[in-house]
């Protein structure tokens, strides 16, 4: 029963004190998920993401979905999407409440600025470790660059982006395989 009660109170503490979506959570699930509890390794929580990215929804919700899952299965599952998600619907029913009231305020405008800034930084922070854990050769330099160009130039939806990145990568790695075995 242990496990349940931590799967959700983490994914709700995830949930309570992160700001601007998924890759803003990164650094607290690196603490909470990989380093206190070790529910996944760092490889793993990145495999998450990217199965997140091209699944529909929230990638907090998928990634609390999917290490949920892997703990305690379908249960699991379900208690970790609870906890992350109950946050968001208790702050978003109080914001809908008030914020009509306050709004047009300086100091309001100037607090949510400064939160935007804030998620740019997490953000920002979050792609530094993917970049980390996932460029590991050129060949993965080459497969960000084509991806962000797709992804910018083209405005290619995001799974697009990602199926092709992941057909590169077994592209490369079946070359890999066949040069080391011509060798």
């Amino acid at each position: 029963m242990k496990i349940y009660w931590d799967l959700y109170s983490t994914w709700f503490k995830i949930g309570l004190f992160t700001f601007g979506g998924g890759y803003a959570m990164l650094p607290l699930i690196e603490k909470e998920v990989i380093e206190k509890h070790h529910w996944a390794t760092e490889e793993e929580v990145l495999d998450y993401y990217a199965i997140g990215q091209c699944t529909p929804g929230i990638i907090a919700v998928n990634t609390a979905t999917f290490i949920g899952y892997f703990q305690k299965g379908l249960l699991g599952a379900i208690v970790a999407t609870l906890g992350v998600v109950s946050p968001s619907i208790v702050i978003i029913t109080i914001i809908a409440t008030i914020l009509p009231t306050f709004q047009d305020f300086p100091v309001v405008q100037h607090a949510l600025n400064g939160i935007g800034i804030g998620v740019c930084i997490l953000m920002v922070t979050s792609i530094i470790k993917l970049w980390k854990g996932s460029i590991k050769d050129k060949f993965g330099v080459f497969i960000f660059c084509l991806s962000l160009c797709i992804a910018f130039i083209f405005r290619t939806a995001t799974v697009w982006v990602i199926i092709l990145a992941g057909v590169c990568g077994l592209i490369f790695s079946n070359l890999k395989k066949l040069e080391e075995d011509v060798e």
